[in-house]
């Protein structure tokens, strides 16, 4: 597969990328290079082989949801650098209009 100037002008805009001439044609022997490889990989015959989405088995490695107590929110606050009527004091971060 080839890939020309104005695709990489192109693929350069749509990245919000402002490369110069030079950086188009490294970019272009790059990608010409990436696709000859991937062009290669096509002619592996992959027939009954079945589709591989991860290298490694997934298992959920989360523990179980089980309900525990809450801890003592006096206990909690005491470590916060500010505190009001038993709530966390922030800054406020979202502006009145």
């Amino acid at each position: 597969m080839s890939i020309n100037d104005e695709e990489i002008k192109k693929l350069a805009s749509l990245s919000r990328l402002d490369l110069s001439e030079q950086e188009r044609k490294e970019i272009n022997a790059d990608l010409k290079e990436i696709l000859g490889l991937a062009e290669k990989i096509n002619e592996v015959d992959t027939t009954g082989v079945e589709p591989t989405y991860h290298a490694l088995p997934l298992n959920n490695v989360m523990r179980d949801d089980e309900e525990r107590p809450s801890p003592d929110p006096k206990k909690v606050l005491k470590h916060a650098p500010e505190s009001s009527d038993g709530f966390f004091v922030v800054p406020q971060v979202i502006e009145e209009q």
